[in-house]
């Protein structure tokens, strides 16, 4: 088993052949009290976790929107848009099988973004970013990762999964920015600037 924080800088992931990296949040009304909070907190808000396989510094394919298979092989896939945060559990998933994923990936960066308009960071609470080594088909979480209350960003650049000649390295980075909502160029900027 591995166990990730920050400040232990990037981790082996020998031995691990699967990875998969979920977010839940709770819905909040905010600072809404009355009908308007309670309409809030019943529609939620739509958190987006997503996958950008990079080339090099390019980004060329991403798993999440509604690209849930961008690979075609199963080696990068998206549960889906859970649009609400309601629900037990990771309300979006992607998992990683680190052997079908093509030689000139070079590595991952998984971001999660307060993407479309009307959704943002503050209309949520308890934000959880957790990493769990799929191999074998069972999860073990290995590290649960939370960004900061105080933040007015929108993304969150989550963690780094770097191939190093056959193996691959994970690295927590939990930092946020910044991204103009609904625009795929600048969520792949943010991803390459990780």
């Amino acid at each position: 088993m591995i166990t990730l924080t920050k400040e232990d800088g990037p981790a082996d992931l020998d031995g691990v052949t699967h990875l998969s990296i979920g977010v839940s949040w709770d819905p909040t009304s905010g600072s809404t009290g009355g009908v308007m909070g309670v309409l809030r907190r019943k529609s939620g808000t739509d958190l987006d976790l997503i996958a950008i396989a990079m080339q090099g510094g390019e980004p060329v394919r991403l798993a999440g929107l509604d690209s849930l298979d961008p690979m075609g092989n199963g080696s990068l896939v998206h549960s889906g848009d859970n649009q609400s945060g309601r629900g037990e559990g990771d309300d979006e998933t992607v998992t990683v099988e680190f052997a079908r994923i093509p030689p000139n990936v070079t590595s991952i960066v998984f971001i999660a973004a307060a993407y479309k308009k009307g959704s943002s960071f503050q209309k949520a609470r308890n934000i959880s970013f957790k990493v769990y080594d799929a191999t074998g088909g069972s999860s073990q979480q290995v590290a649960d990762i939370w960004p900061s209350l105080l933040s007015q960003d929108n993304g969150c650049a989550v963690a780094k999964a770097v191939r190093v000649g056959a193996s691959w390295k994970l690295e927590v980075i939990n930092l946020t920015g910044k991204i103009k909502q609904g625009d795929e160029h600048a969520l792949m900027r943010f991803a390459v600037s990780k």
